[in-house]
C-alpha cells in the first residue's frame, strides 16, 4: 500500500500508523490485562517456534525479551490503536507484532523500522493469525482478570458481609416483603443473605473462568490451521497455561473458537448476574440506612463524604451508589458482547472482536474494584442502630404467631383492629382471645419467630 511515515522515537510500524490514521474514532484503548496477554502469547510463540526448529534461537532470545518488556507494561505508550477498529483486530495484533519485533531488532543492536533481522510477520507472528490471536488473548486475559481480581474481591466482600451476620445476630427487627412490614427476621440473617448472594456470585465467576479456558490459537485464518506447525498450538498454550496458572487447553473446534464469541458472552453473562447480585446488595444496604430521621435508618453506614453542597452535615450512600452505577455500566457492557456475539459472527470469523473484548475486561475490573471498596469503605464500618428492634413490638405481622392457634381469620382481625386503633398485636389479642398472657407471651417471641427457618450465623 505505499510508504507511511511513522515518528522515528515509535516502537510500531507502518500498519499501526494506517490504522491510527484509519480509525481515529474514540480514545479508547485496549486495557492492560489484554497487552499483557498479547505480549504472553507472542513470547510463548517464540519459544516453541525455536523448540520446533522454525525461529532462529538468536531471533527467538530477543523476541522473548521484548515481548516480556511488553507483559511487564514497558511499552504500553506504543500500543495505539482504537478499540474501535477492524472487527479481527488486526491492526492491534500488528501493533503487538511491530512493537515486539522492533525492540527485539534495538536488542539485538539495530534501527527500529529496519525490519532487519526480524520482521513482524514473519518472525513475530509465525505460525499465528490475528483470527486466532485475538480471540486467545480475549480468554487469556479476561479469565486472568477473573481469577486474579474479581474472584479475590468478591471473597473479601463475602467475608466482610458473613463478618456484620455474625455481629448483627442478636438484632431483631421486621422484616419485609413487598415494601411492607413481615414477620420478624434478624439483621444478620439478612446480611447472611447478602453474602449467600455473593458466595454463589464467585461460583458463577468461577464458572466464567472456565468457559475461557478454551482458545482458538491453532486455527489460524479460517480454523483449519494452515502455516502452523501441527504441534504449535498445544506447547504454547500448555506454556500458558503454566505461566498464568491456569489450565488453558486447545479448542477441540477451532471453527467455532474462531466464527463465534460464545464463550465471551457466556462468561459476559455470569459477570453480569455477579453485577446483579452486587446492585441489589448495595440498594438494600442503603434502604436500610436510610434517614436518619425521617427513614428506616436500622443501619448506620461509615460517612465517608460530606453528602452535600448546600445542606450542611447531609451524608449520602455513595459508597453504595458508586456499585450500582458499575452495574449499570456492567448491564450495558453485557448487552454489547451479546450483540457483538450474535450480529459480529460471520461464516468463519467474528468481526466485532475488540469491542467485545473491552467491554467485558471493563466490567470485570469494574466489578473487582467496586466490590472490594464496598467491603471496605462500606459493609466493615456498618452498625446496627435501636430502630430496627424497636418497631418489632408494634408489627402487625407477629399476628402469623396466632395463626395455628386460633385460625387466620381471626388472627388477621386482629391485625386489622391493631392497625385501625394504633394499638399493638398482643394488646388486641388480650381482649379477643382467651390466650393467656405466658400463652401470648411465647407465641409473639420474635426470637422464636426467627428460628424455624434456616440459616444461622455462620452457615447456611
Amino acid at each position: 500500500m505505499g510508504e507511511f511515515e511513522v515518528p522515528a522515537d515509535a516502537y510500531y510500524g507502518a500498519t499501526t500508523m494506517r490504522a491510527r490514521g484509519n480509525f481515529p474514532i474514540s480514545e479508547l484503548r485496549l486495557q492492560r490485562g489484554f497487552i499483557r496477554a498479547l505480549g504472553l502469547i507472542k513470547q510463548q510463540a517464540a519459544q516453541v517456534n525455536r523448540d520446533l526448529g522454525l525461529l532462529d534461537p538468536t531471533l527467538s532470545d530477543a523476541i522473548v525479551r521484548a515481548a516480556q518488556d511488553v507483559v511487564e507494561g514497558e511499552l504500553d505508550r506504543w500500543f495505539v490503536v482504537d478499540v474501535f477498529q477492524t472487527g479481527s483486530g488486526t491492526s492491534t495484533n500488528m501493533n503487538a507484532n511491530e512493537v515486539i519485533g522492533n525492540r527485539a531488532i534495538e536488542l539485538l543492536g539495530g534501527g527500529k523500522g529496519s525490519r532487519d533481522p526480524i520482521h513482524p510477520n514473519d518472525h513475530v507472528n509465525l505460525g499465528q493469525s490475528s483470527n486466532d490471536v485475538i480471540p486467545t488473548a480475549i480468554h487469556v486475559a479476561a479469565a486472568e482478570g477473573i481469577a486474579h481480581r474479581l474472584l479475590p474481591a468478591l471473597g473479601m466482600l463475602e467475608a466482610s458481609l458473613r463478618a456484620k451476620s455474625a455481629q448483627f445476630w442478636p438484632v431483631i427487627k421486621t422484616g419485609r416483603t413487598h415494601l411492607q412490614d413481615a414477620t420478624p427476621i434478624r439483621l444478620g440473617q439478612e446480611f447472611l443473605g447478602f453474602a449467600g448472594q455473593v458466595e454463589r456470585g464467585r461460583r458463577r465467576a468461577q464458572v466464567a473462568v472456565d468457559e475461557l479456558l478454551e482458545l482458538a490459537l491453532g486455527g489460524t485464518a479460517v480454523g483449519t490451521g494452515v502455516n502452523t506447525h501441527p504441534e504449535f498450538a498445544r506447547r504454547v498454550i500448555a506454556a500458558l497455561a503454566e505461566v498464568t496458572g491456569l489450565p488453558f487447553r486447545e479448542t477441540g473446534n477451532h471453527f467455532q473458537a474462531q466464527s463465534t464469541l460464545d464463550s465471551v458472552a457466556a462468561a459476559s453473562g455470569q459477570v453480569r448476574t455477579v453485577a446483579l447480585s452486587l446492585y441489589e446488595i448495595a440498594n438494600n444496604i442503603r434502604l436500610l440506612g436510610c434517614g436518619p430521621r425521617a427513614g428506616l435508618a436500622e443501619i448506620a453506614l461509615p460517612a465517608v463524604q460530606p453528602g452535600s453542597s448546600i445542606m450542611p452535615g447531609k451524608v449520602n450512600p455513595v459508597i453504595c451508589e458508586s456499585v450500582t452505577m458499575v452495574a449499570a455500566r456492567v448491564l450495558g457492557n453485557d448487552a454489547t458482547v451479546a450483540f457483538a456475539d450474535a450480529t459480529g459472527s460471520l461464516f468463519e470469523l467474528n468481526v466485532m472482536m475488540p469491542v467485545a473484548a473491552y467491554c467485558l475486561l471493563e466490567s470485570i475490573e469494574l466489578l473487582a474494584a467496586s466490590a472490594g471498596n464496598l467491603a471496605e469503605q462500606c459493609v466493615d464500618g456498618i452498625e446496627a442502630t435501636g430502630n430496627g428492634p424497636a418497631s418489632v413490638e408494634r408489627g402487625l405481622m407477629t399476628s402469623t404467631a396466632l395463626a395455628p392457634r386460633i385460625g387466620y381469620d381471626a388472627a388477621a382481625a386482629i391485625a386489622k383492629e391493631a392497625y385501625a386503633s394504633g394499638r399493638t398485636i398482643r394488646e388486641v389479642a388480650r381482649e379477643r382471645t382467651d390466650l393467656t398472657e405466658a400463652e401470648l407471651t411465647e407465641l409473639l417471641d420474635p426470637e422464636t419467630m426467627t428460628e424455624p427457618g434456616l440459616g444461622r450465623a455462620g452457615g447456611e
